[in-house]
């Protein structure tokens, strides 16, 4: 079976200038500047700019073409699409506190999130009400229950986002990405070799 090269982009927003940002919000087509428009919170409105700039430089990389000429068609509650027939890109947003990154890759669908441990949790209760029996079970047994707890969340949240925002079945996620400040999960349709970068918005 033939494994894809897939790049997760992440950034860290708190190093993203207001000027800088103001100097992409052309890329946005009229829907995303009515819904950026409309986040309440300004951290939102930040993850959600960022997100589409740094959507648009991966998948610009990835499919030689300028960034700004990318398009895509908003959908309720689930992940834009890609406005450009016969291109078959996949790729995938997640957000927490700061910190913005998407997932990209040639073919097939990917479902990518990431989560910044916040120590005010208390990630034992967490663990009763979102996870099943099984997944308990093996945060339980892990020596830093903690990471287990962000590893096993980051890798349910994949898998949901892969099939809501695709219309694919459940697929094993398997990808718990290395980052010093965070826990990263990506999951696939079909198997991938993930490199991670970390560009700069300027």
């Amino acid at each position: 079976m033939t494994v894809l090269p897939a790049t997760v982009w992440i950034i860290d927003g708190d190093g993203v200038t207001d000027a800088a940002l103001a100097s992409y919000s052309g890329w946005l087509n009229a829907a995303e500047q009515a819904r950026y428009r409309g986040f309440v919170r300004p951290l939102r409105q930040r993850q959600f700019l960022i997100g589409r700039v740094l959507l648009r430089l991966a998948l610009g990389e990835l499919l030689d073409l300028p960034p700004p000429q990318l398009r895509f068609i908003e959908r309720a509650g689930r992940s834009p699409q890609l406005d450009m027939p016969g291109l078959q890109a996949g790729f995938s947003l997640s957000h927490s506190g700061p910190w913005v990154a998407c997932a990209v890759c040639a073919r097939g669908a990917l479902g990518l999130d990431i989560e910044l441990p916040q120590a005010q949790r208390d990630v034992a209760a967490l663990a009763l009400q979102a996870f099943d029996a099984d997944d308990q079970a093996w945060v339980a047994a892990q020596p830093d229950r903690e990471v287990a707890f962000y590893q096993r969340w980051c890798r349910n949240e994949a898998r949901i986002k892969l099939a809501s925002n695709n219309d694919y079945p459940a697929s094993p996620c398997d990808i718990v990405l290395a980052h010093p400040a965070l826990t990263i999960a990506l999951c696939s349709t079909q198997p991938v070799q993930v490199a991670v970068r970390q560009p700069l918005i300027s």
